[in-house]
């Protein structure tokens, strides 16, 4: 088999683990970006993201497999193009794929006869074999599925489970023609134990929404529970712990002070927007977004309520959020609910402040500007006693909550942590 050369262009949160994937997989991967110090960080070596170790990225290079890259041009080079960027949502919860249109733009120049173009990004269907497709053809003269081959498989990345590992994760591949499919089947089943193929691009992208609305819809209805359990005198915990004893039929989802992560958030309202253009509403799906959007003003509430029981305000009030993160153990904050907190309790008058073992400061981000460059506190009682409240928001493995427990007088858990440790009565509220 000849030696295969490809591009993947973003290196984020998925195309780089999928890059170093390749590259273990000897393939001679060309990673772009139009970020420059990723670039560089990545040429000397460094790591950007926490769950991926810098000797992956040096052992990479050394061997000739991986090198980064913001030269466009360098694609005419490669046999295919792997595109994962950005699929962000507009104002009015309409999709954005102009990062996608631009990518397919700065590829179309360079592009020679006979590559495969594959889109990862998450997107309502069509958008390859329509939006990817034409934007493609018309710059660059080539035709799909005779000149170029183009296919569409969704990403699947779980940052922060150690039990995630590309190549293990089945691999889904739908094609604009049959020839196009078999040529993302050659190419992913160099790097990918199990391939999946689908008939079109179409329903691969349609089972990468199945997949995040299923969890989005599941984790409205426990938060749902949660609020009514509550109202019962119910602990909706303690019920999800039972139920998951049940070995069919049902699988264990968890409330939370809402969905963060570029996925769970963002995907469903793209079948939304999409749907509309056939005539068909969503309803179960924008009811479930109504309803995780709304768990951050319940949680503010909540510690409205804690702190009146010491007779305090949310005003005047210094609060600590714990865990910036969307998710526990992994340093990633892309739309994390605590950007939300933290803005709503500043609106009434707190003083917030945050701790996260895997965030020491905040970046860049296109709705919480206000907040970057805020570095996270030092964990020790010193600093963390000074507190009126603390909010758990996410619940990192690397935080000792017995401390917490010992140096505060009000915490309230957004995510059951406090349950397996010694607390004080009316010490902790579940939110």
């Amino acid at each position: 088999m000849r030696e295969r050369h490809i591009a993947v262009i973003g290196l984020g949160y998925v195309g780089l683990p999928l890059s170093l994937q390749f590259a273990r997989s000897q393939v001679r991967v060309l990673g772009l970006d139009i970020d420059s110090t990723k670039i560089e960080c990545l040429n000397s070596g460094r790591s950007y993201i926490k769950h991926i170790a810098p000797e992956s990225i040096k052992s990479s290079m050394e061997g000739g497999f991986f090198a980064a890259s913001g030269d466009f041009s360098r694609i005419k080079e490669v046999d295919a193009v792997i595109i994962c960027v950005p699929t962000p949502l507009g104002k009015n919860r309409e999709p954005d794929i102009s990062y996608i249109i631009g990518t397919g733009r700065a590829i179309a120049p360079n592009l020679q006869k006979g590559t495969l173009v594959v889109l990862e990004s998450t997107t309502y269907p069509g958008t390859t074999d329509e939006d990817l497709r034409q934007v493609i053809e018309l710059t660059s003269g080539l035709k799909a599925g005779s000149d170029f081959h183009l296919a569409f498989s969704p990403e699947r990345e779980d940052p922060g489970n150690p039990n995630s590992v590309v190549a293990s994760i089945p691999k889904i591949v739908g094609g604009y023609s049959p020839a196009c499919l078999e040529q993302a089947i050659a190419l992913y089943s160099i790097a990918i134990k199990t391939i999946v193929p689908v008939s079109s691009c179409r329903v691969a992208e349609a089972t990468k929404l199945l997949e995040n609305i299923f969890r989005s819809v599941n984790i409205a209805l426990v938060n749902e529970l949660k609020i009514v359990y509550e109202a019962m005198g119910i602990d909706v915990w303690e019920v999800i712990a039972a139920a998951k004893t049940k070995p069919f039929g049902f699988m264990a989802f968890y409330p939370g002070p809402g969905l963060g992560g570029h996925c769970i958030p963002i995907d469903p309202f793209y079948l939304t927007w999409k749907a509309r253009e056939f005539g068909q509403n969503t309803r179960f799906i924008e009811l479930a977004g109504e309803i995780n959007t709304a768990m951050p003003e319940l949680v503010v509430r909540r510690v409205g309520e804690a702190l009146n029981e010491s007779r305090k305000a949310i005003k005047g009030s210094r609060i600590l959020v714990l865990g910036l993160a969307y998710k526990p153990d992994v340093d990633d904050d892309r739309e994390s609910p605590s950007y939300v907190l933290m803005d709503l309790l500043v609106n009434r008058g707190a003083s917030v402040s945050y701790f996260d073992p895997h965030v020491s400061v905040i970046r860049p981000t296109r709705e919480h500007q206000k907040w970057e460059g805020t570095v996270s506190i030092t964990w020790s009682q010193e600093n963390i006693r000074i507190f009126d409240a603390v909010l758990i928001a996410t619940h990192h493995k690397a935080v000792n909550y017995q401390d917490l427990a010992d140096w505060v007088s009000c915490i309230i858990d957004t995510r059951n942590c406090m349950a397996a440790f010694e607390t004080k009565p009316g010490q902790v509220w579940k939110a």
